[in-house]
């Protein structure tokens, strides 16, 4: 079983001549297979802590281990495998390229995936069918609602079959209707494809649904049930 493990995770920003911590010493093992959801007050460290989990930044100190890879040892370019096979990203802006259509944005990551570890190309086609995609493959995501194009950034965001799929306030551009219906995809797609979401946000009914629930309060890591 895949697990990330963190240790002693601390964060500081250089503000001019001040330093502003925005979380120190947090401990957490997040399993392959179990949601976790972090909320938190605006500016409290939620996508700075995704972040750094998914190796995108870097800690103040402390360490994160993928399995035995320990993130601080690591090459760029290992981290870069790394990421592209087992971890994958949705943020609250779906981030698809203009200039490319839905199929073209979706197939992306696989050009860049050496390894056997994916979707094929039938199986991609049967999740843009299971999202309600299947006749939007070939229009330009200016032609799309936002739902639309949040249900393509998923399906972009899990053709690597990632281990981790990291949310950053994933439903926050969207109406109540269709942050519901993206939110229970995005359960029910780890339920079928046994990947952990790692989600922060304000939607308390989101992160509700997720198997263990955090809130960063005064730097630290809270577990609340």
């Amino acid at each position: 079983m895949n697990k990330l493990v963190i240790n002693n995770l601390s964060k500081t920003f250089k503000i001019g001549n001040e330093f502003l911590e925005v979380f120190s010493k947090i401990n957490l093992e997040i399993n392959q297979g179990t949601n976790i959801g972090i909320t938190g007050k605006s500016g409290s460290g939620k996508s700075t802590f995704l972040q750094i989990v998914a190796s995108l930044d870097k800690p103040s100190s402390g360490e994160i281990f993928f399995n035995d890879n320990k993130f601080n040892q690591m090459k760029n370019d290992e981290l870069s495998k790394l990421r592209l096979e087992n971890f994958g990203f949705v943020y609250q802006f779906h981030h698809l390229l203009e200039d490319m259509t839905i199929l073209e944005n979706v197939l992306l990551p696989n050009q860049y995936n050496k390894s056997d570890k994916k979707f094929n190309n039938e199986e991609i086609f049967n999740l843009l069918e299971k999202v309600g995609l299947s006749e939007r493959l070939h229009h330009l995501p200016w032609k799309l609602s936002g739902g639309e194009k949040q249900r393509a950034a998923i399906v972009r965001a899990i053709v690597n079959k990632p281990n981790f799929l990291f949310l950053d306030e994933p439903t926050g551009n969207l109406d109540e209707s269709n942050a519901k219906s993206i939110q229970e995809l995005l359960i029910n797609l780890s339920k079928d494809l046994k990947f952990s979401l790692i989600t922060s946000s304000h939607d308390i009914e989101f992160i509700k649904m997720m198997d263990l629930k955090y809130e960063i309060i005064n730097r630290d890591l809270i577990y609340y049930d």
